[in-house]
């Protein structure tokens, strides 16, 4: 698993206007994976920058996640994941990244 190949899923995820509005990280034991849907295009890139949210992770639980191997609501009570900060933008990349 590679912290690269998460970028990639994630650009294509957003893609240009996903329509989140939000800003969120992905912290992995890799590195971040910074996302910015508020302007279009959507940002994506490896910066650690101030977000909405962030979401402390494994970089091969985010893969699940995103591939829907992991569901995130069961995720976050088993503790595979941390949110910290605005709990309505992780709903939103639940949602998004869990579908």
């Amino acid at each position: 698993m590679s912290l690269q190949t998460l970028t990639e899923k994630v650009k294509t995820l957003v893609g240009t206007d996903s329509g989140l509005d939000a800003s969120f990280k992905f912290v992995t034991d890799e590195g971040v994976v910074f996302v910015d849907t508020k302007q279009v295009p959507n940002i994506v890139s490896n910066e650690d920058l101030e977000t909405d949210c962030a979401m402390e992770i494994t970089t091969k639980n985010a893969l699940d996640l995103i591939n829907g191997d992991l569901n995130p609501m069961m995720g976050y009570m088993m503790g595979k994941f941390k949110i910290k900060g605005d709990m309505a933008v992780a709903m939103k990349i639940a949602q998004t990244f869990g579908s």
